[in-house]
């Protein structure tokens, strides 16, 4: 049987197969052959910045307020030369309300605190991590003592110290002197007439106890300026413990400051902290020892003497033992308006001894 000759047709088309699949060959081994492309490092986002020093402007007014009494009370002299001089400096020394103004000694301690830059640079390392700022603001809020255990307390505990405590023997030193005024004045006639509206002076003195206290605007701007920057000015050594909760409290407001966690948004949780039955006490007791020395005081000497112990030195010793520090002796012994009165009584003239019978 004869063989077949091959298809020429058949030749032709296996070349032109060949070079449309070569291409294809050479693309599949490159991918054999060749390396991974690598793949982005893209670093993770930057955690968020912590916050920065903050304090809400509530407290700051409330400190404002407290400093506000302090400078007008201690501005006070006893160089009274008229009853309305004693009705104007009286109702100077009067216009506080107890609670207010201990709520204020905490918030000036607060703003007294963060002049210290190395308790506030030892409490914002904190501040860096969420979990941890919120961990040690939960701390301070339930405990305001835990503020003692951070860094730099000691020497912040030391400014806010010396802030209430030179505010207070201020007011208790010009208080000694308008008290010995009382007794000074009595040379002069007008000092021993009647106060005329007695009863009006008495309310009136109530009333400023009750009305909100505020503070000075210029005053307010420089302690919200030196919350953040300082400038105050305060000097002290560091304290030692133990602390008052005056001192206390102050630091852990301040504590919160330097994290960030005291600005408005949290204000009425750290309003609780500013709570201090102690020297509340030590207020109230002063106000209810004034009044009582207003109810029975007559003559403006009288008055002078109500306000040198009662409104000026009595609220000066509170403030001191805010402060921690020694109350003057003095406050041991508080006579009240009846006992001065009877000092000022003129002696009894002696009667004469009776001579007895010579016997003899």
């Amino acid at each position: 049987m004869p063989l077949r000759r091959p298809s020429l047709r058949l030749f032709a088309l296996r070349p032109v197969a060949l070079r449309l699949a070569a291409p294809v060959l050479a693309l599949l081994l490159a991918s054999c052959s060749s390396a991974p492309a690598p793949v982005a490092n893209v670093p993770p986002p930057p955690p968020p910045a912590a916050p920065s020093v903050a304090i809400s402007p509530k407290l700051i007014g409330m400190a404002s307020a407290y400093r506000g009494y302090m400078t007008r009370t201690t501005a006070i002299t006893p160089d009274f030369a008229d009853g309305d001089g004693v009705a104007r400096s009286l109702q100077a020394g009067s216009a506080y309300n107890p609670d207010q103004l201990v709520r204020g000694a905490i918030a000036y301690a607060a703003v007294a605190a963060l002049q210290d830059r190395t308790f506030v640079e030892g409490v914002r390392v904190y501040a860096k991590d969420r979990t941890q700022r919120q961990q040690v603001a939960y701390e301070l809020l339930k405990d305001p003592a835990y503020a003692l255990g951070l860094p730099g307390a000691a020497s912040a505990a030391g400014l806010a110290i010396a802030a209430l405590g030179s505010d207070g023997q201020r007011l208790y030193d010009e208080g000694k002197a308008v008290k010995q005024a009382a007794y000074d004045i009595q040379k002069q006639p007008w000092s021993k007439e009647t106060v005329a509206d007695r009863d009006q002076r008495l309310a009136g003195a109530k009333g400023l106890a009750s009305a909100t206290m505020l503070g000075d605007a210029g005053e307010t701007a420089r302690l919200q300026q030196a919350s953040t920057a300082g400038g105050l000015g305060l000097s002290g050594a560091a304290g030692a413990p133990p602390y008052t909760p005056t001192v206390a409290r102050g630091l852990a407001i301040a504590a919160l400051a330097a994290l960030g966690e005291a600005g408005d948004a949290n204000v009425e949780t750290i309003l609780g902290l500013m709570n201090e039955p102690n020297v509340g006490r030590c207020m109230n007791m002063s106000k209810l020892n004034l009044y009582q020395c207003l109810a029975v005081a007559g003559p403006h000497y009288e008055d002078v003497f109500c306000l040198g112990q009662h409104a000026m030195m009595d609220t000066g010793r509170c403030v001191i033992k805010a402060a921690g520090l020694p109350e003057p002796y003095e406050a041991h012994f508080v006579p009240d308006a009846k006992s001065i009165a009877r000092s000022y009584a003129p002696p009894k003239k002696p009667t004469p001894a009776r001579k007895g019978r010579r016997k003899g």
